[in-house]
C-alpha cells in the first residue's frame, strides 16, 4: 500500500498542471453545489417559517369530519342516514371554555378562542369581501405571530376604539383605508357595524394580507348575531412539526375537526418534495460534470505511463497493485478538490449573503441561506465517489496491460 501511494503521489506531482485542472474542476463542482444547497434550503426554510407563522399551527373548527351517529344507526347495522340537519342549528363549539381548559392541560403550547365570519367591507364607495376574525388580544400573541406582523398600531389598539378593526395592508390598499378611517362592516346575515381602523398587519402571505381583518371576539359575535359564539380554537404547539399528531389527538378527544398546518398546506409541501428532488439532481449533475475532468486526467496519465506500467508489472507488481495506484490518484484529486471546494463553497455562500435586496413589497433584505455541515459532507462524499468511479475504469484498463506487448512495441 505504501508503494502504491508513493507512486500515485509521484504521478500527481509530476503532472502539476493537469492535476490542478482536475482539482479545480472538482472544487468548482463542490463549491457551487454547496452554495446552491444553502440557497435553496434557506429559501425553503424561510418560506416555511412565514407559512407556519402566518396562521396558528392547529385550527379547531365547529365542524366534524363525519356526521354524528344517529340512534337508528346505532341500533341497526343496515340503517344509514345522510343529509340530516336539525330545524335550528346553533353554530359554534359547545362549552369552549371547558374545552380550552382541557386542552391547556396537555397540549404542549397555547390555546386561544376566536370567532370567524364573512363580511363586506365598505369604504369610499368600494366593497371588498373579507374574512373577519374575532380574537382575544391577550391570548393571540401566544398562538400566532400577529403581534410581530403589525406595521401600524398594536393588538392592544383593539381596546381603544368602539368596534376597532385591524386590516391586512393589501386589504386596506384595496379599499383605500388607512389608520383612523371609519369603515362599514356588513356580515352575510345582514348585521352591520361601523368600525374604526386602528392598525395594519402584513403576514407575508398575499392571500391572507388581502382578505383578512381582525376584531375583538365580542365584535365578531355581534356581526354573527350570536352571543358567546366561539367557532374556532387557535392552537400553537412548541414543535411545529408535531402539529399533525397533536391535531389528531385533539380531534379524537373532543370530536371537532382539527386541521394542522401540514394538512392545510399539503399541496405546497408536495411541491417542496419535487423541489428538493430537482435541487439534488442539479447538484449531482454539477458534481458529475466535474468528475469527467478527473476521468480525463487519469486516462491521460495511464496512457502516458503505459511503458512504466509494463516495467512495474515485469518487476512483479500484480494487477490489483497497479489498479490501486491509479484509484489512489483519483481519490487524491477528489480529496484535494473537495477540500478546496469547501473553502470555495463557504466563500460563495458568504458572498451571496452580502447581496442586499431592496423591495418595498417584501420584508426580506438579505437572501435566506442555511450553513449546514450536511451540505459539505454530501458534496464531498459525491465528489469522492465520482472521482473513485472516474479513476476505476482507466485503472482497470491499465492493470490489464501485457508487459511483453508493450516492451516489444505492440499497441
Amino acid at each position: 500500500m505504501n508503494l502504491a501511494l508513493e507512486i500515485a503521489l509521484t504521478h500527481v506531482r509530476y503532472r502539476v498542471r493537469q492535476s490542478l485542472v482536475a482539482v479545480a474542476g472538482v472544487a468548482t463542482g463542490v463549491g457551487f453545489s454547496i452554495m446552491m444547497a444553502a440557497l435553496m434550503e434557506g429559501s425553503q426554510n424561510d418560506f416555511m417559517r412565514q407559512l407556519i407563522d402566518a396562521l396558528p399551527h392547529i385550527a379547531v373548527s365547529d365542524e366534524r369530519r363525519q356526521a354524528p351517529l344517529q340512534p337508528a344507526e346505532a341500533a341497526f347495522d343496515a340503517a344509514e342516514i345522510r343529509g340530516l340537519t336539525p330545524d335550528a342549528r346553533r353554530r359554534g363549539i359547545k362549552n369552549p371554555l371547558a374545552i380550552m381548559a382541557s386542552l391547556e392541560g396537555w397540549v404542549p403550547g397555547a390555546v386561544a378562542p376566536s370567532t370567524k365570519t364573512q363580511a363586506i367591507l365598505r369604504y369610499a364607495a368600494r366593497d371588498v369581501a373579507a374574512s373577519i376574525v374575532g380574537i382575544d388580544p391577550h391570548r393571540e400573541p401566544k398562538v400566532s405571530a400577529l403581534a410581530t406582523q403589525m406595521r401600524k398600531g398594536t393588538l392592544a389598539s383593539l381596546f381603544r376604539a368602539s368596534n376597532a378593526i385591524i386590516l391586512g395592508d393589501r386589504l386596506a390598499e384595496k379599499i383605500g383605508a388607512r389608520v383612523g378611517s371609519n369603515i362599514t362592516v356588513q356580515a352575510s346575515n345582514g348585521s352591520r357595524v361601523s368600525a374604526q381602523v386602528v392598525g395594519l398587519f402584513r403576514s407575508g402571505v398575499r392571500a391572507i394580507d388581502e382578505s383578512t381583518a381582525y376584531v375583538l371576539v365580542k365584535t365578531a359575535q355581534v356581526l354573527a348575531q350570536q352571543t358567546g359564539l366561539v367557532n374556532e380554537l387557535r392552537v400553537r404547539v412548541t414543535d411545529p412539526m408535531a402539529a399533525h399528531d397533536v391535531a389528531r389527538r385533539i380531534e379524537r378527544e373532543i370530536g371537532y375537526k382539527s386541521v394542522a398546518w401540514q394538512e392545510a398546506h399539503e399541496d405546497l409541501l408536495s411541491a417542496f418534495v419535487v423541489r428538493n428532488i430537482l435541487m439534488y439532481t442539479i447538484v449531482g449533475a454539477i458534481l458529475l460534470v466535474a468528475s469527467f475532468g478527473t476521468y480525463n486526467i487519469i486516462s491521460t496519465i495511464t496512457h502516458e505511463k503505459t511503458r512504466d506500467i509494463a516495467i512495474l508489472k515485469s518487476l512483479g507488481l500484480r494487477e490489483a497493485t497497479v489498479r490501486r495506484i491509479f484509484v489512489i490518484e483519483s481519490l487524491l484529486i477528489g480529496l484535494m478538490g473537495a477540500l478546496a471546494g469547501w473553502v470555495l463553497g463557504y466563500a460563495l455562500t458568504r458572498a451571496l449573503g452580502l447581496i442586499e435586496i431592496r423591495n418595498p413589497m417584501i420584508d426580506v433584505t438579505r437572501l435566506p441561506l442555511v450553513y449546514s455541515l450536511l451540505h459539505y459532507v454530501i458534496a464531498a462524499g459525491v465528489a469522492l465517489a465520482s472521482s473513485l468511479v472516474a479513476g476505476y475504469f482507466p485503472a482497470r484498463k491499465a492493470s490489464r496491460v501485457y508487459p511483453v506487448d508493450i516492451i516489444r512495441g505492440a499497441t
